[in-house]
C-alpha cells in the first residue's frame, strides 16, 4: 500500500467515525427533547443527507453535510418540535443543492416531510435575489408558513447556524447576510415569540454590520462581568430568602442585556455605556401553574426594593401579540442602581424563549394540532391581512409596510366598551378606525381619546380609550396617508382613491362613447391614444380621468379631439373597424379550431370502421364538443357541419338522402378543447378570479388564456379542456358570477 493510499484510508476512517458520532449525538438529542422519536426515519434522512451532499464542502472547509446536521440539532434542542421537523431539517438543502428532486423526497419520506422541505426551499428562493423587492416573493414565504409553521421554524434554525459560521465567508457576503438577518429574520423571530433566537440573530448580525461598536460594548461588558455577577448575587440573596420562606419553588438568574439592545439604548438616549445602569436584568422563574403567583412575588420584591412606578409592565394580563407573558418592573437596588426584574412562570418562560415552538410542544402533549394555537393564528392573520389588503399596490410599498409592521413596538388601546386593540407605537385615530373596520375608517371625522376630542393625526399611547366619531357623508382624505402608520390604514386609503379614479375613468369613457355615437363618429382606441398624446395627456386613462373629474369639459374634449382627428384625415368607415376586429378574431379562431380538431383525432361514421374522407364546412366551423352531422358531396367526401348550421336547416329535406350520422373520433382523449369568449370591466386580480372560477369546475383544465385590456375594460378568449358540453355551460355560469364580467359565450368563427 502506498503512502497516499494509507493516508486516504485513514481519512476515510476518520470521516466515518465523525459521521457516526454526529448521528448518535442527533438521535440522543431527539430522545432527550422530543416526545416521540421515529429513529428509523431520522436515521434514513441522516444517511440520505450525507449521501446527497457527498463530497461538497462549506466555505469553512468542512463537509457540507455538517451544516444540515447542525440545523437538525438546533431543531431538536433549541426548538424542540418533532421528529418530522428534524428529518426535514436534515434534507432542507437537498433539492436546492443536489441532483435529487422534490419528487425524490416525497417518494422516500412522504408528503409531510416533503412539504416542509419544499416550503424551506421556496423561502430560500425568496432571498436568492439578495434584495427582496417583489410582493410575490413575500407571498411565497407567507403561503409556506400558513401551510405548516414548521417550515419557517426550520428556516430559523438554518439561518441561525449560517450566522454562527459567518466568519468563513467573504466580507461583502457577510454584510449582506447580516443586513438581511436584521431586516427580515430577527423581526420574524420576534413576531413568532422566539426571544432567544431573535437576540442571538441580532447580536451576530450586529457584529458584522457595525464591528467597532459591537467590540466596544462587548469589551465593556467583559471588563465588568465579575463586578456585575457579584452585584446580582448581593441583589438576589434577600429576594431568594423571602421566596423560600413563602414556600415558592423558583429559579433566579441574572443576565446582561444583549449587545444590539444596549447599542440601541445608547443611540436613543445619547449616553455612554458607563451612564446606563440597567444593563442587566434579574429573572425570577416560578415553578407554579398559577399566573397570579407572579403578582405575589412582585409584592415581595417591592417590599425589599423601591420600585420605579412608570417602569412597571403587566404582560400577563395583556400579553404581547406573539404570546409573550411576564411581569416587568425596575427597582432601586443597592448603591442606588436601577435593576430590571422579570417575573414569570416556567410555562411563560418556555413561550418567551421558544415562542410558537413552545406552543407546538404543549399542543402536541395535549393531543391537539399546533395550528390551532390562538397566538399563532392571530399572527398569521396579521400577515395574511398585509397581502390581502395590498390589492394592486406597488410591490415596494407592500414590502416596506411588511418590514415596518414586523418590528414596531406595540401599544394597548381600548374601545368605549373596553375591547382591547393592539396597534404599533405612534398609531393615530385613523389607524384605530381602520383596525375596527374599513367602513369605520372611511367615514371617520374625528375621535375622542379619554373623553377629549383630538385631531385625527393625534399620537395614541398605551392605555388610551379611543372612540371614533363617524359620518356617512365623510370620505377619506389623501392627507391621512401621511400620518397613518399601519399597513391596513394606508392600503385602504390608497385603495379608496384608486377605486374612485377607476370609476371616474369608466364613467367618463361611457360618456365619451355616447357623445361619439350621437355624432356618428368612430375613433378606434389606437387613433384616440395618438390624439390624446397630441393634446398633452400621457394616455387615454389620463384623458378620461380629466374628463371624469371635470378638469376637462366634454365640449372642450370633443373640440380638441375632433380638430386633430379631422386633420389626420377624418373617420374611417365603421365597416373598416369592424373588418379589423373580425380579421383578428378570425386569426385567433383559426388557430383554435386547428388545434382542437387535431386533438380530437378526426371524425367517424357511426356503425362503420372504414376510413372516412372528410372536410369541415366553413359556414359553421364545427369544433369538438359540437353536435355534428355529415353531408356526402360529389368528389369531396363528407362535409362536416354543426347540426344547428343554418344551411343544413334550410335544406333538410333535399339533403336528407345525403346525410350521414357522424361523431368525433372515440380515439380522442377523455376531454375536448373548447374556446370561451369573456368581456367585462378590468380590475386588479381579474385574471386570477377568472382562472380560479374555471378551475373550480371539476375535470376542467385551462390550456391557454389570451386577454387584452384597455383602461377599465377587457376582452379575452380562454381555451379549456372539458369532459362534455354540459361542462362548458357550467363554466359559463361560474364566470358570470365573477365581479365585473359582462358577457360569456362560445368563441366562434
Amino acid at each position: 500500500m502506498s503512502v497516499t493510499e494509507h493516508i486516504s484510508e485513514h481519512a476515510a476512517a476518520d470521516q466515518d467515525a465523525d459521521i457516526s458520532r454526529h448521528r448518535e449525538e442527533l438521535l440522543e438529542a431527539c430522545r432527550r427533547n422530543l416526545r416521540h422519536v421515529d429513529a428509523a426515519m431520522i436515521g434514513k434522512a441522516f444517511d440520505f443527507c450525507v449521501q446527497a451532499h457527498g463530497k461538497d464542502l462549506r466555505a469553512s472547509g468542512e463537509a457540507y453535510y455538517t451544516h444540515p446536521i447542525q440545523v437538525a440539532k438546533i431543531v431538536a434542542t433549541e426548538l424542540p418540535l418533532d421528529d418530522v421537523s428534524v428529518a426535514a431539517a436534515l434534507l432542507h438543502d437537498v433539492v436546492e443543492d443536489t441532483e435529487f428532486s422534490q419528487n425524490d423526497i416525497h417518494q422516500e419520506f412522504g408528503e409531510e416531510v416533503a412539504n416542509i422541505v419544499d416550503g424551506a426551499t421556496k423561502i430560500t428562493d425568496v432571498f436568492k435575489s439578495h434584495e427582496i423587492t417583489k410582493a410575490a416573493s413575500y407571498r411565497k414565504l407567507l403561503i409556506s408558513l400558513i401551510n405548516d409553521v414548521r417550515v419557517i421554524l426550520v428556516k430559523f434554525a438554518d439561518r441561525l447556524h449560517n450566522m454562527r459560521t459567518l466568519q468563513y465567508l467573504k466580507p461583502e457576503k457577510q454584510k449582506r447576510l447580516a443586513r438581511e438577518t436584521l431586516t427580515i429574520y430577527a423581526p420574524l423571530a420576534h413576531r413568532f415569540g422566539l426571544g432567544s433566537i431573535k437576540w442571538e440573530l441580532e447580536d451576530l448580525a450586529f457584529k458584522y454590520t457595525n464591528r467597532p461598536a459591537y467590540d466596544e460594548i462587548k469589551n465593556s461588558l467583559n471588563i465588568k462581568r465579575q463586578e456585575r455577577e457579584k452585584y446580582i448575587r448581593s441583589f438576589s440573596e434577600p429576594i431568594e430568602a423571602q421566596l423560600r420562606e413563602a414556600g415558592f419553588k423558583f429559579e433566579v438568574g441574572g443576565r446582561a442585556k444583549h449587545i444590539f439592545s444596549i447599542y440601541n439604548k445608547l443611540v436613543n438616549r445619547g449616553k455612554t455605556i458607563e451612564e446606563i445602569y440597567d444593563l442587566f436584568a434579574v429573572r425570577i422563574i416560578l415553578d407554579t401553574p398559577k399566573p397570579n403567583d407572579c403578582f405575589t412575588v412582585y409584592g415581595i420584591v417591592s417590599d425589599i426594593y423601591t420600585p420605579v412606578p412608570e417602569r412597571f409592565k403587566n404582560y400577563i394580563s395583556v400579553p404581547k401579540k406573539n404570546g409573550y407573558q411576564s411581569l416587568h418592573t425596575t427597582v432601586i437596588g443597592p448603591q442606588g442602581r436601577k435593576v430590571e426584574v422579570q417575573i414569570r412562570t416556567r410555562a411563560m418562560h418556555e413561550v418567551a424563549e421558544k415562542g410558537v415552538a413552545a406552543h407546538f410542544r404543549y399542543k402536541e402533549i395535549s393531543g391537539n394540532s399546533y395550528i390551532e394555537d390562538a397566538e399563532l393564528e392571530e399572527w398569521v392573520h396579521w400577515v395574511r391581512d398585509v397581502f390581502d389588503s395590498a390589492g394592486d399596490e406597488a410591490p415596494e410599498q407592500v414590502v416596506e409596510s411588511f418590514k415596518l409592521n414586523l418590528y414596531q413596538n406595540e401599544i394597548y388601546l381600548f374601545t368605549p366598551k373596553g375591547e382591547l386593540r393592539i396597534l404599533p407605537q405612534q398609531a393615530t385615530p385613523v389607524d384605530f378606525a381602520y383596525a375596527i373596520h374599513t367602513k369605520v375608517g372611511h367615514h371617520c371625522i374625528g375621535a375622542k381619546v379619554n373623553q377629549k376630542i383630538v385631531p385625527l393625526d393625534y399620537e395614541l399611547h398605551s392605555g388610551d380609550q379611543v372612540e371614533i366619531i363617524t359620518s356617512k357623508n365623510q370620505r377619506p382624505n389623501k392627507d391621512w396617508e401621511k400620518f397613518a402608520i399601519t399597513h391596513k390604514a394606508k392600503s385602504n386609503i390608497r385603495k379608496f382613491f384608486k377605486e374612485e379614479r377607476r370609476t371616474q375613468i369608466a364613467d367618463a369613457r361611457e360618456l365619451w362613447a355616447r357623445r361619439m355615437r350621437k355624432l356618428k363618429v368612430h375613433i378606434n382606441d389606437d387613433e384616440l391614444e395618438k390624439i390624446v398624446r397630441q393634446i398633452r395627456y400621457m394616455n387615454k386613462a389620463e384623458f378620461f380621468f380629466a374628463l371624469g373629474t371635470g378638469k376637462l369639459t366634454l365640449e372642450a374634449a370633443e373640440a380638441a379631439v375632433m380638430e386633430r382627428w379631422n386633420k389626420a384625415g377624418g373617420a374611417r368607415r365603421p365597416e373598416a373597424q369592424q373588418d379589423d376586429a373580425a380579421q383578428q378574431d378570425a386569426i385567433t379562431f383559426d388557430k383554435f379550431k386547428h388545434t382542437a380538431r387535431t386533438e380530437a383525432d378526426g371524425v367517424y361514421i357511426v356503425g362503420s370502421d372504414a376510413p372516412l374522407k372528410y372536410s369541415y364546412a366553413r359556414c359553421c366551423n364545427p369544433v369538438p364538443g359540437d353536435d355534428i352531422t355529415g353531408v356526402v358531396t360529389v368528389g369531396g367526401g363528407v362535409k362536416i357541419h354543426r347540426t344547428t348550421c343554418k344551411n343544413i336547416a334550410s335544406m333538410q329535406e333535399s339533403l336528407k338522402p345525403r346525410l350521414v350520422d357522424v361523431r368525433w373520433s372515440s380515439r380522442q382523449a377523455k376531454s375536448f378543447m373548447a374556446a370561451i369568449k369573456v368581456t367585462g370591466e378590468d380590475r386588479p386580480a381579474m385574471l386570477n378570479d377568472l382562472t380560479s372560477a374555471i378551475l373550480s369546475c371539476d375535470h376542467t383544465n385551462i390550456r391557454s388564456v389570451n386577454i387584452d385590456s384597455y383602461d377599465s375594460l377587457f376582452e379575452g378568449v380562454i381555451t379549456v379542456h372539458v369532459m362534455d358540453v354540459n361542462r362548458v355551460e357550467e363554466i359559463f355560469e361560474v364566470l358570470r358570477t365573477v365581479k365585473g364580467v359582462k358577457t360569456v359565450s362560445r368563441f366562434e368563427g
